[in-house]
């Protein structure tokens, strides 16, 4: 039987995740039937859970590989800058539903909390970083703990993925945003 190589099985999960974010973000996690995951992905159910052991390991990859991404470009440009890209963006969220579903499997899935924890403090140790190094150049304010600012800005997140989840309208968000961040700046 000749090997699959780890290019083609890269290919293969990216594929799965693809298609089965699209199922989620549409009918989030309990109307993500099997049958609807394997229509949005072309593939078969045993192609799908060869790679995922089951639906929950596959939203928890979802869920992880959002968080990555989300925590890179917050390293890179800060979390307000991810949420000013959400709103010039849209389009490039396709998470935002599933964001909501996490939320909602968070309050009552104790296994799914558990595993979702551990997993999501990498997001929250690279904003904890930036804004570190603001702080230390002298572009945060300095009278507030860096964990209470952290918190601050994944609540505004929170609240901006609900909002654009729910199809509510984003006029003046762009001043909101501008707002978070003058509260978050150092003092002259």
């Amino acid at each position: 039987m000749p090997k699959v190589s780890d290019d083609r099985l890269a290919a293969r999960r990216r594929e799965i995740l693809d298609g089965a974010r699209h199922c989620f973000a549409e009918y989030g996690y309990d109307g993500a039937t099997v049958k609807r995951i394997e229509e949005s992905t072309g593939l078969s159910r045993g192609a799908i859970f060869h790679h995922y052991r089951d639906k929950e390991a596959l939203f928890l990859a979802l869920a992880h590989e959002d968080a990555e991404r989300m925590a890179d470009v917050a390293a890179e440009e800060g979390l307000v800058q991810v949420m000013r890209d959400m709103l010039t963006r849209p389009e490039d969220f396709d998470w935002l539903g599933t964001r909501l579903e996490i939320a909602r499997k968070l309050r009552t899935d104790n296994s799914f909390r558990a595993e979702w924890m551990a997993r999501s403090a990498e997001l929250e140790q690279a904003t904890l970083s930036r804004l570190e190094r603001g702080r230390q150049a002298g572009r945060l304010r300095d009278d507030v703990p860096t964990e209470v600012l952290v918190k601050y800005l994944d609540l505004v997140l929170d609240g901006l993925i609900t909002r654009l989840a729910s199809g509510q309208p984003t006029d003046d968000l762009h001043a909101v945003l501008d707002l978070v961040e003058e509260s978050v700046r150092a003092r002259d």
